[in-house]
C-alpha cells in the first residue's frame, strides 16, 4: 500500500525535459521519415521507375537504331536515353516532398512538433535537410544504376558510352542533383500550402503544366527557359540548343527559384497557427 501512495507524488514532480537542438530536431525527424510507409512506398516507386524507364528506353533505342536516319543518330544521346526516367520519377519525389510536411498537418502531429520546438524553424531545416539527404543518395544511385545497365544494352549496336564521356557525368549525376531540388522545392509548397492536394496539385503544375502552357505564346518572348523545371532539366540536355540555358546557369536558375519558396516557408511557418 505505501508503495501504490508513493508512485503518484513521484510521477507528479516537474518532467525533465532535454535541451532542443538541432541535431536533435534532426534525428526525430529522421526517425519520422524513415517509420512512416509512405516513405519507402514512394522511394521505391521513385527508384523503379528511374532504373525501369530508362532499361526501357535502351531497349527501344538499340532496337531502333539500325534504322534510325543520320538526323537521328546525330541528336541520339546514350547517356541522356538512359536517365530518361526521371520524367516520372520526379513525380513521385514530389509526393512525398509534400507529404513529408502536409501529412504532419492533416494528422494534427504538427502541434506536438512545434510544442516541442517552439522556435519553429529548425523543424523546417531539419526536415528539408533530412528529405534532400535521403533524396540525394537514393536518386543519384538510381541514375547511376540506369547508366550503367542501360550502356550495357545500347553495347549491342556499339552505341554505349562512359561516364568519361564529354557530358555523360553530367547528366547522371545531374539527375540526382535535379531531383533533389525538386523534392526540396515540393518541401518548400507543402509547408506554404500545408495540404496534401494542394501542394501536389501546385508542383505538379508548376513543373509539367506550366512549360505546357507556355507554348502557345508567341517563340519571341524568351520566358520558357526560366521556367523552373525548363531551367533544372539544362543540367540534363545533350546537346546546347538556343531555347534552354547552359546546364549549370539553368540549375542556379532552378535551385533560386527553390530557396525562394523555402524563404516563404519559413516565414509562413513562423507567423502563422498550426
Amino acid at each position: 500500500m505505501t508503495t501504490l501512495l508513493d508512485r503518484p507524488a513521484a510521477a507528479s514532480g516537474p518532467a525533465v525535459r532535454g535541451h532542443v537542438t538541432q541535431l536533435r530536431v534532426l534525428h526525430s525527424e529522421w526517425i519520422k521519415l524513415r517509420t512512416l510507409r509512405s516513405t519507402l512506398v514512394t522511394l521505391t516507386a521513385a527508384v523503379v521507375v528511374m532504373i525501369g524507364l530508362g532499361l526501357l528506353f535502351c531497349a527501344v533505342s538499340a532496337n531502333r537504331w539500325p534504322h534510325m536516319d543520320p538526323g537521328e543518330r546525330l541528336r541520339f544521346s546514350a547517356a541522356g536515353v538512359s536517365v530518361r526516367g526521371f520524367l516520372l520519377a520526379q513525380l513521385a519525389v514530389a509526393v512525398l516532398g509534400v507529404l513529408v510536411v502536409s501529412g504532419e498537418y492533416a494528422t494534427g502531429m504538427i502541434r506536438a512538433t512545434l510544442a516541442a520546438v517552439p522556435r519553429r524553424l529548425p523543424v523546417l531545416w531539419a526536415k528539408a535537410a533530412v528529405y534532400t539527404a535521403v533524396t540525394f543518395l537514393a536518386m543519384t544511385t538510381a541514375s547511376l544504376i540506369a547508366f550503367l545497365a542501360g550502356q550495357a544494352i545500347l553495347s549491342s549496336q556499339h552505341i554505349g558510352t562512359s561516364l568519361g564521356a564529354p557530358g555523360a557525368a553530367r547528366m547522371v549525376f545531374g539527375a540526382g542533383l535535379y531531383l533533389t531540388v525538386v523534392g526540396l522545392l515540393s518541401v518548400a509548397l507543402g509547408t506554404l500550402i500545408r495540404s496534401t492536394a494542394g501542394g501536389i496539385a501546385t508542383v505538379f503544375g508548376l513543373l509539367m503544366v506550366l512549360p505546357l502552357l507556355t507554348e502557345a505564346l508567341p517563340t519571341t518572348w524568351s520566358i520558357s527557359e526560366y521556367l523552373p523545371s525548363n531551367a533544372g532539366q539544362a543540367l540534363l540536355a545533350a546537346h546546347r540548343e538556343p531555347h534552354i540555358l547552359a546546364p549549370w546557369t539553368g540549375f542556379a536558375v532552378f535551385c533560386l527559384y527553390t530557396a525562394v519558396a523555402l524563404a516563404a516557408a519559413a516565414a509562413a511557418l513562423e507567423r502563422r497557427d498550426a
